[in-house]
C-alpha cells in the first residue's frame, strides 16, 4: 500500500472519529477504518478492564464468524489467556519500548513471523477461518487502554512488519478519537446529572419529558410523571448538619432508582432541593400509581427524615389535553402540593378525585393546576412549574 493511500486511510480514519457523537459510533469507526486501511477482512476493538482481568470486545466488524455479534454484550477474555497484554504492554514499554503492534498467523510459531506465539489467538484464528491478525496497543492517558485486531482470511496476504507499524499509527489515532468521545460523554454526564444523587436533573427530564409528549401527541402514549417531595429534610440539616442532610438525599435518591427501575424505561431524576421525579413514558398510569406507591411506603422507612409528599400525574387519567410538558408538570406540581399539605401516606393522583366528567374539570388537583397564579404565602411552597412561580432548585 502506497503511503499517500495509507496517509488518506489516516485522514479518513480520524474524521469518521471525530464525527462519532457516542462511544458505540467510535468504537465502530475505529474498528471499521483500520480494517479498510489495512486492507482487511475482520476487525474488532477491545478493552482492558483491569478490575474484572480481562479483555472485554466491544465491537466487531467486517466479516464476522459463526456467533460474532457486532456490538456483544458478553465477549470477554481473560487476561491470562493473553499474556502479551501484561508483558508486552508493560514489561516491555516500562523498559523503553514502544507499544508496538505485532502479528499473529495461524501457522503459529512455524509461520517465522516477529510475534511471540499466543496458543488463544492462534486457535481462534483457525476456529474462525482466518489466516492471519495485526493487534496494535491502544494507549490512552499514558496506560494500556485496550487493543485494536485486525484479520484476513485464510489465503490472503499475511501482515508485514510495515502492516504492523502502520497498525501502530492507527492505533494512536484511534486512542486520540476515543478520548475525545470519552470527554464529550463526561460534559454529556455532567450536563444531565445530579451531583449529589448521580440520578438525572432538571435538565434531562425537561429534554425526555418534552420528547414525551410529543409521542403522545403522536401516537397516543402514556405520560406519566410523579412529584416528590422529601419531608424533613430542613429539620435534618438544622439539627443534624447539612452532611447528614445530604445523606437523606442520597438514600432516597437511590430508593426512588430502585422504584423507578420497575417500570421500563422510566427517568429517575432529582429536579433540585429536596423534590424529585420519575418520569415514565409507556406504562399504564396505574403502573405508575402502584410505584409511587411503593415509594411512599419505602421512604416512610428511613431513618432520616419523615417519608415524602408524592403527586402523580398521567395522561392516562381524566386530566384534559396535555399538549405540552409545561401543563402535565403544574398537574403533579399540584397534586404533590395536596399531598404535602395533607399529610398524605400515599400519592395523591390528579383526575381520580372529581366527578364523572371525563376531563378532570370536577378534580381538586386539577382547579388547582388550573387557577390563576398568586403570589405565594410565606414558608409557603406551592409554585406550579410554568405559573409565573419559580422552580426549586
Amino acid at each position: 500500500m502506497g503511503e499517500d493511500v495509507r496517509l488518506r486511510a489516516v485522514v479518513e480514519l480520524a474524521q469518521a472519529m471525530a464525527a462519532a457523537q457516542t462511544p458505540r459510533e467510535s468504537w465502530q469507526a475505529a474498528a471499521l477504518g483500520a480494517c479498510r486501511a489495512l486492507s482487511g477482512s475482520f476487525a474488532a476493538l477491545s478493552v482492558w478492564e483491569r478490575d474484572l482481568g480481562r479483555l472485554r470486545v466491544l465491537v466487531n466488524a467486517g466479516e464476522r464468524a459463526e456467533g460474532e455479534e457486532e456490538f456483544p454484550e458478553r465477549e470477554a477474555y481473560p487476561v491470562h489467556q493473553f499474556p502479551e497484554i501484561t508483558e508486552f504492554l508493560h514489561e516491555r514499554w516500562a523498559g523503553g519500548g514502544e507499544p508496538n503492534a505485532w502479528v499473529e498467523t495461524a501457522e503459529g510459531p512455524s509461520g517465522g513471523h516477529f510475534a511471540g506465539y499466543c496458543h488463544q489467538r492462534v486457535s481462534a484464528l483457525r476456529r474462525r477461518g482466518r489466516g492471519c491478525c495485526v493487534v496494535a496497543p491502544i494507549v490512552l492517558h499514558g496506560r494500556a487502554w485496550g487493543e485494536l485486531y485486525v484479520a484476513r482470511p485464510v489465503g490472503a496476504p499475511v501482515f508485514g512488519r510495515s502492516d504492523a507499524d502502520f497498525a501502530t499509527v492507527l492505533a494512536a489515532v484511534a486512542a486520540a478519537g476515543i478520548a475525545q468521545t470519552e470527554r464529550l460523554e463526561e460534559v454529556r454526564r455532567l450536563a444531565f446529572t445530579d451531583a449529589l444523587t448521580g440520578l438525572a436533573n432538571r435538565r434531562a427530564v425537561d429534554l425526555r419529558l418534552d420528547e414525551g409528549v410529543e409521542r403522545h401527541r403522536v401516537d397516543g402514549a402514556v405520560v406519566s410523571l410523579a412529584v416528590c417531595d422529601v419531608n424533613g429534610l430542613k429539620r435534618v440539616n438544622d439539627t443534624r448538619g447539612h452532611a447528614t442532610g445530604d445523606r437523606l438525599l442520597e438514600r432516597f435518591g437511590s430508593i426512588l432508582s430502585l422504584c423507578g427501575a420497575m417500570l421500563p424505561g422510566t427517568l429517575a431524576a432529582r429536579l433540585g432541593g429536596d423534590e424529585f421525579c420519575l418520569l415514565s413514558v409507556g406504562p399504564s398510569a396505574d403502573e405508575v400509581v402502584r410505584v409511587a406507591d411503593e415509594l411512599c411506603v419505602r421512604a416512610a422507612e428511613l431513618e432520616l427524615g419523615d417519608g415524602v409528599a408524592c403527586g402523580v400525574a398521567s395522561t392516562g387519567d381524566p386530566i384534559g389535553p396535555v399538549r405540552s410538558a409545561r401543563r402535565l408538570f403544574r398537574l403533579a406540581d399540584a397534586a404533590q402540593y395536596r399531598a404535602k399539605a395533607a399529610r398524605a401516606a400515599k400519592p395523591v393522583v390528579a383526575g381520580r378525585e372529581g366527578g364523572a366528567g371525563g376531563e378532570g374539570g370536577d378534580d381538586p388537583v386539577v382547579r388547582l393546576a388550573d387557577s390563576p397564579p398568586r403570589v405565594a404565602e410565606p414558608g409557603e411552597r406551592r409554585r406550579f412549574r410554568g405559573r409565573g412561580i419559580p422552580p426549586a432548585g
